[in-house]
């Protein structure tokens, strides 16, 4: 039986695109698997892993500080693949649909073999099936889009962050308590069952989406032609300096957690689990996104245009605070005290303000910015700069390991380092921002123009 044609090219329309709801769903979803696997990872690193005979065998805490960001890392650098298995063969929505597949399989290796065997091919499938989806999923909101809606583009990208963040706060508070209470099966398995539902729920919307078709040759002519140059050139150095923000952000699941285990985390009357700490971040996106889409920007805009590169450049300075609190909390461990996890509370509004303004942005330029025949691969080197920044940590925390380096940035001095990588990265961004030109690329319209899938 025949299926009714995909349209290829977004509608002549200023209304919202019909697929929308389909992909915030779907995002939902696989937010809530991806970060309720990731919110558990360390812990269940360093207190549940067993060996091949199934005796316990944790790892040492510098190690499984290791293992997450390597992890990270992986994640954030396969969209590259998906983004040219999408951009040059099969386009984004078989891309998406066949590596969430992938993606929980990963998932299910995880719940069904708790030993270092299990979790190196759960991480691997899931850093396959996630880094590949990850900048198809964005640029095919970007897809929906022409010129009549495109003023529509940068709510909905808040709208899907929104969608991010909502799965992520709720995993966030579940997964942990699903760990302590039933074990690893069923805390890695839940997750899992969401991101079968995310699966479904994208391919409900198969009718409704805009499919661009696969590029083939002409993404190979246009990536190696002189506009692809200008394009990505001036990016990649973009990036490089984002990536220095995700080597800070990334270690909420890290560094954060395990200082959270030497905190007093009882909180407005209730305890909360080491993980669970980490539900503050998508809590306070949730709060922050309307808050600056309202308010912040308008006012930015009463003194000076809240351009991206602005917007990037406040949310990098806006970062450094947060690790010298953080830092600060790491003082008052090391003198015997027992501080109050609130003060994580306020770190957290810190740094998830930073994001706000930069995450968000980011995501909404790289799409942009990008050729019509290059939008996956240049949400693909967006996303490369969180796995630039993740195997920064992860080598810095390498480095630390050996006995011959145990002193190298004990204690408060490893939050100093960073914050202090934080300030110099966003001084030298100031100049590069103000050279940086902008030229804005959308997919064409053509409401008649359809992929026949008969």
């Amino acid at each position: 039986m025949a299926h009714r044609p995909y349209l290829t090219r977004p509608v002549d329309s200023d209304r919202m695109p019909g697929g929308i709801p389909y992909i915030i769903g779907n995002e939902a979803a696989e937010r809530f698997s991806f970060y309720g696997m990731k919110t558990i990872l360390v812990i269940f690193m360093i207190r549940y892993l067993v060996d091949s005979e199934g005796r316990l065998a944790p790892m040492e805490e510098a190690e499984a500080t290791s293992w997450y960001h390597l992890f990270m890392a992986a994640v954030y650098l396969t969209p590259l693949l998906g983004a040219l298995l999408a951009d040059i063969l099969v386009g984004k929505y078989l891309t998406i649909l066949s590596l969430s597949l992938v993606y929980c399989l990963g998932h299910l290796a995880l719940a069904l073999d708790e030993s270092r065997l299990g979790l190196s091919v759960g991480l691997f499938l899931i850093a396959l099936g996630a880094g590949g989806i990850k900048p198809c999923v964005s640029a095919h909101v970007g897809d929906q889009f022409g010129q009549q809606n495109a003023h529509r583009l940068r709510d909905v990208f808040s709208y899907f962050y929104f969608a991010i963040n909502l799965g992520a706060f709720a995993s966030t508070l579940l997964t942990p308590v699903l760990l302590q209470s039933y074990g690893p099966s069923v805390a890695f398995g839940t997750p899992g069952a969401l991101m079968l539902l995310a699966t479904w729920i994208f391919w409900l919307g198969r009718e409704r989406f805009v499919h661009v078709p696969a590029r083939g040759r002409a993404f190979a002519r246009q990536l190696f032609s002189m506009e692809g140059v200008r394009t990505l050139i001036p990016l990649a150095f973009l990036y490089g300096f984002i990536a220095i923000f995700w080597s800070l952000f990334d270690q909420t699941g890290s560094s954060w957690v395990l200082q959270a285990q030497q905190m007093d985390r009882v909180l407005f009357g209730i305890e909360i689990l080491p993980s669970q700490i980490q539900a503050l971040n998508p809590l306070f996106v949730m709060l922050l996104i309307p808050v600056f889409v309202r308010f912040v920007y308008p006012a930015m805009d009463g003194f000076f245009p809240a351009t991206p590169l602005r917007r990037i450049s406040l949310g990098l300075f806006v970062a450094v605070p947060s690790y010298l609190l953080m830092a600060l909390v790491e003082f008052w461990i090391e003198a015997g005290h027992q501080p109050s996890i609130g003060w994580h509370l306020v770190a957290y509004l810190i740094l998830t303000a930073a994001e706000v303004l930069l995450s968000i942005t980011a995501l909404e330029f790289a799409y942009t910015q990008a050729p019509a025949a290059m939008k996956s691969i240049v949400m693909a080197l967006a996303l490369a700069s969180v796995s630039l920044g993740n195997l920064f940590t992860a080598g810095i925390n390498q480095l630390i390991q050996g006995e011959q380096n145990r002193n190298l940035l004990e204690g408060p001095d490893y939050f100093l380092f960073f914050a202090a990588l934080m300030a110099g990265t966003a001084l030298l961004f100031v100049p590069f921002a103000m050279r940086y030109r902008e030229e804005t690329h959308l997919q064409d319209e053509d409401p008649s123009s359809t992929l026949n899938t008969a």
